[in-house]
């Protein structure tokens, strides 16, 4: 046991109340999507998965996307639904495993949008939804949304959230990034709209506050909402959504007075800083700005930044396990995040997280394709 690992990591390990929900640290299991759901449905291997982390130490898990039930939703195979009598049963042996393992957890909701393509489950015959049309060799995959369609996609998102409250999970995320739908609407590449949702950087917003409306209409008060956001896309590393922190607070406060309790920065780099004239991260200024709290979250446990690459193996997945918890403590205690959320270090490693907070960093588990193809637990 080294004791001073485990004195330098301590305002990690340091309680975090928002509402009801109150977590034993600040370390969050981030949302990754694992295709280990068939026909939607999480089973007995995804329960382990999610409980073996919440055993491991995590404060806070966030599952994987789950798609809603509009049509246009879902965008891979073998990823969860969060609809429907079996999903729901699923969701609901996971929560109860979390619980027993002394976490929490809520449920990451969905909507690809424009990423969508005809012929994925569950309904092949669905096409994709989007701001705008999308058209390949001559035929709209992508349908542009219609003001009928946006309120469908308003109540869907609402529905799950209920859904998640009704089988106990002890709160949700709205997931706002990447190049998604929610995010599809605030970036200027994807939404050209020239109707209330598109044009002004405020009409990009109307989509994105309803939803938060819809849902924090739907839950009540009390129930934690999430929002996760980005200025990088999948398909653009380089892609912004707010040139400067003031344009990123015309964006977020309004989302914040709607109903977001916290904020879900997320970063390939959490060292980077956000905006050019200054050090401070994307957290940081999501924190300063809203007055609200903040996960950060970007490569954090490994020597590898975070690469699409490696999850389509493209790429070597492969890294080794780096933590510098001094740093991550100082900018903890320095008010820079709230919540620190750990991504591929926890597929390798479900004891990340004690081995951390007993200062066992030789004792960490490097990251491998292993960990991509089986859940490990």
């Amino acid at each position: 046991m080294t004791t001073s690992a485990q004195a330098l990591a301590a305002p990690l390990f340091e309680s975090f109340t928002m509402g009801p929900m109150t977590l034993n640290n600040r370390i969050v299991m981030a949302p990754m999507t694992r295709n280990h759901s068939p026909g939607g449905v999480p089973g007995d291997d995804v329960a382990a998965y999610y409980k073996s982390r919440a055993a491991g130490g995590v404060g806070l898990i966030i599952t994987e996307g789950t798609y809603i039930d509009h049509p246009g939703a879902n965008g891979y195979p073998g990823v969860p639904a969060f609809h429907g009598t079996q999903a729901l049963e699923g969701w609901q042996r996971v929560v109860e495993g979390v619980h027993a393992a002394g976490g929490k957890i809520v449920p990451q909701l969905w909507h690809v949008g424009r990423e969508r393509r005809p012929g994925v489950e569950p309904d092949a015959s669905a096409p994709g939804f989007g701001p705008m049309s999308v058209v390949e060799d001559g035929v709209e995959v992508v349908q542009a949304m219609t003001e009928d369609d946006i309120q469908e996609v308003a109540a869907s998102f609402a529905r799950a959230a209920l859904d998640a409250q009704r089988i106990g999970f002890d709160g949700i995320e709205l997931h706002g990034a990447h190049g998604y739908l929610i995010d599809q609407f605030l970036w200027p590449e994807s939404n050209q709209r020239t109707d209330a949702y598109g044009g002004s950087p405020e009409n990009r917003l109307r989509f994105p506050r309803l939803i938060v409306r819809t849902v924090r209409e739907a839950v009540g008060p009390d129930f934690p909402i999430i929002f996760r956001f980005s200025q990088w896309k999948l398909s653009d590393y380089d892609a912004i959504i707010a040139e400067t922190p003031e344009a990123l607070g015309d964006i977020l406060k309004p989302l914040a007075q709607e109903g977001v309790d916290i904020f879900h920065a997320s970063t390939r780099r959490i060292w980077k800083a956000g905006f050019e004239g200054s050090s401070k991260t994307l957290a940081t200024w999501t924190r300063e700005l809203t007055g609200k709290p903040v996960i950060a979250v970007g490569s954090v446990g490994l020597d590898k930044t975070f690469r699409t690459g490696h999850f389509t193996r493209t790429e070597d997945p492969t890294s080794k396990s780096r933590v510098n918890v001094e740093e991550l403590a100082t900018w903890r205690s320095n008010g820079d995040f709230d919540l620190i959320a750990i991504g591929r270090a926890l597929l390798s490693d479900p004891q990340w997280a004690n081995k951390v907070r007993d200062g066992h960093l030789e004792a960490l588990t490097d990251f491998d394709r292993s960990a991509l193809d089986t859940l490990v637990s």
